[in-house]
């Protein structure tokens, strides 16, 4: 049986919505007997990252720029261990249903990363998550699932997350009269 997609990207991260794009896309690797390249893009400006210190350098205390530095780099050294932990568990947690997955961390602009990614390794489909961002939010903050939809090489299945979806406006009722 020939099945449409036989290397499936998934794009995760540390949230809710990436635990349901993972299980999701295990099903999915299951059912089409295909196998997943787990993918955490790490971003000093995501909101998993270790916060960002901006000491003057011209400060009071000598040494003071110096020292924050080094203990920013210890922090994000340790933030990307835990990532690679984090996915090795997840690509076990894959094996032990009898899918084939790999997993990749990359530093990076997260749309842009999964496009090459993507491109790269030869996926068939990327699996993401939609946080719901729309109108002054999304221009603002980006959509990395808006922007893979529009350059991706291959498929895209986005997964809306749970509670995302949007509840329909109520309507005025029309009422008719019979004379």
């Amino acid at each position: 049986m020939f099945s449409p997609f036989q290397k499936i990207l998934v794009a995760l991260d540390r949230s809710d919505m990436g635990q349901q794009v993972f299980e999701r896309a295990v099903i999915l690797a299951q059912a089409q007997q295909a196998r997943l390249m787990l993918l955490h893009v790490m971003s000093p400006m995501d909101g998993e990252a270790p916060p960002m210190m901006y000491p003057r350098p011209d400060g009071v205390y000598p040494g003071i720029y110096e020292e924050a530095i080094k203990t920013y780099a210890r922090q994000w050294e340790a933030h990307e261990r835990e990532g690679l932990q984090w996915l090795q568990t997840l690509a076990e947690r894959a094996t032990a249903t009898g899918v084939t997955a790999e997993y990749t961390q990359n530093n990076g602009v997260p749309g842009r990363t999964i496009c090459a990614i993507a491109n790269t390794w030869g996926a068939d489909l990327i699996v993401l998550g939609r946080r719901g961002h729309s109108g002054l939010s999304e221009m603002l903050l980006g959509s990395v699932s808006n922007y893979v939809l529009h350059h991706a090489p291959c498929s895209v299945l986005t997964i809306q997350g749970k509670g995302n979806v949007a509840e329909p406006k109520a309507t005025e009722s029309l009422t008719t009269s019979s004379h």
